[in-house]
């Protein structure tokens, strides 16, 4: 099988690449559907980023680390005039998600089986008009704490991608992580912060959809913390 070969090659990243056994449905998609959907970062990007997608779409969206891909599929399906490139370095996540997109087939996807590092250093300025990063790992242990995501290079690319307006939308049920993300975010000076009020955090934005990451954080009674900034 293909799956070993296909992550193998794939760069070191911090984190879990592969878990439980695919079954072979989803094996065959990985090795046959991903290859047709995934964003090609060895060529120049284009300069329309509409334009990697074959249905016209009015603008495009970013999901880092989608999981489960249940925002993603769901977005796609409500929004068909929006086009969405989603980043899962974990397979079965992968997988999953292209299942969903072959059983919806849904057009409008474009994905990323990789660092996402790689594929915002990629994309052309100005090029996507929104980014989410849901539940991202907080790496919790301090001696771990530059694993993390969201570093300053990493605020500058988004800022770079971002079209003027743009929003950067962060979840995660980690306190510290949520301080972390806001100090950076806004110490860049490229982002405000959208919040108004303490609601502003707490409930999460217009059209979020349930991952099971926020279900679990949920069961464990642990209190989700919605972040939005836009671009400046």
């Amino acid at each position: 099988m293909m799956v070993d070969k296909a992550v193998k090659q794939s760069r070191a990243f911090f984190g879990r690449r592969k878990g439980h056994k695919l079954r072979p449905r989803r094996a065959h998609l990985i090795n046959t559907l991903l290859p047709r959907l995934a964003v090609d970062i060895g060529r120049p990007a284009p300069a329309d980023l509409r334009e990697l997608f074959p249905p016209p779409v009015s603008e495009v969206q970013l999901e880092i680390g989608f999981g489960g891909g249940e925002s993603i599929i769901a977005a796609a399906r409500e929004q068909p005039q929006r086009g969405f490139i989603g980043v899962e370095p974990y397979v079965n996540g992968m997988a999953k998600v292209l299942a969903a997109i072959e059983s919806g087939n849904l057009q409008n996807i474009r994905l990323h089986f990789d660092d996402a590092a790689q594929l915002l250093a990629w994309l052309p300025k100005n090029s996507l008009a929104c980014i989410d990063l849901i539940h991202p790992d907080p790496w919790p242990k301090r001696r771990h704490w530059k694993r993390r995501f969201v570093q300053d290079a990493i605020i500058f690319d988004l800022a770079r991608v971002l079209q003027r307006d743009g929003e950067f939308r962060f979840a995660t049920d980690v306190a510290d992580y949520a301080a972390w993300t806001l100090l950076r975010v806004l110490r860049s000076g490229d982002f405000e912060w959208t919040a108004r009020c303490a609601d502003d955090w707490r409930n999460a934005w217009r059209g979020f959809v349930q991952t099971r990451y926020h279900a679990k954080a949920a069961r464990a009674q642990r209190t989700s913390c919605f972040l939005i900034f836009r671009k400046v």
